[in-house]
């Protein structure tokens, strides 16, 4: 009886353990998808503020250097 009980214990608490490690993988599969996804978003605004940087520096006047005379 006693034997009994405690194989259905530890049965029920094997189910949690496989079920919480089938957690553990989707959120570890959650995490990487995104960030993956996420990555993907800084590289596209990476390359729009390298385009605005490049934008802003083909617009500037070229700085002249101005000589005065004593």
């Amino acid at each position: 009886m006693v034997n009994a009980m405690l194989v259905n214990e530890f049965l029920k608490e094997h189910r949690k353990v496989q079920e919480q490690e089938a957690t553990i993988v989707q959120l570890k599969k959650d995490i990487e998808a995104t960030a993956t996804c996420q990555q993907k978003q800084i590289d596209v605004l990476t390359a729009g503020l390298q385009n605005v940087s490049d934008q802003l520096g083909l617009s500037r006047p070229v700085p002249q250097a101005v000589v005065r005379n004593p």
